[in-house]
């Protein structure tokens, strides 16, 4: 089977019941993304495809053969950093590590969506909704950080959004 990950082709013989997940961690040695439940219930797993978030562990590598694929090793290098991974360094948005692979994923995803005006269940408006605390938090309620450093998660995301540090802060379209 032939996948496109950050970018770079790779071959790879699997099982056909191969998730995601497994196929980047166990075949390919992509191992940022964690495996934390494997029930898609913690968000440890998330990776982007096409541009959307997913919880690897949850899809098979053979539904993805043709997709553009893009782990936390596809986001930035040690010497330039996503915007985001930067951010969570500066606001200490982790601290055990674990869940931070899936949580810049998720976020990387999730400011895409906000940018096309896509509402969540916390939107008051449907149509310009607020970029607040609660709107982050909603959005990325599918991560979990089991040492709690979510406020620093959303310092991190509010930062890289551009968003002013009060509560009522619009993105940019």
């Amino acid at each position: 089977m032939h996948f496109t990950i950050n970018g770079i082709s790779h071959e790879a013989e699997v099982d056909v019941r191969t998730s995601l997940l497994d196929l980047c961690r166990e075949h390919l040695g992509l191992t940022g993304s964690k495996k934390g439940c494997d029930h898609g219930q913690c968000g440890a797993c998330t990776m982007l495809v096409n541009g959307r978030r997913i919880n690897s562990c949850l899809t098979l590598a053979v539904m993805h053969q043709d997709d553009d694929i893009v782990t936390i090793e596809g986001l930035g290098t040690p010497d330039n950093l996503h915007p985001l991974q930067s951010a969570f360094v500066r606001h200490d948005g982790y601290q055990c590590g674990y869940c931070t692979p899936g949580q810049i994923c998720s976020a990387v995803g999730m400011l895409d969506e906000v940018k096309k005006g896509w509402p969540s269940h916390a939107s008051a408006d449907l149509t310009d909704a607020d970029f607040n605390d609660a709107e982050i938090s909603e959005r990325m309620s599918g991560n979990i950080c089991r040492c709690a450093a979510y406020p620093n998660i959303v310092d991190a995301i509010r930062e890289v959004a551009g968003a002013d540090a009060d509560a009522d802060a619009k993105v940019d379209a």
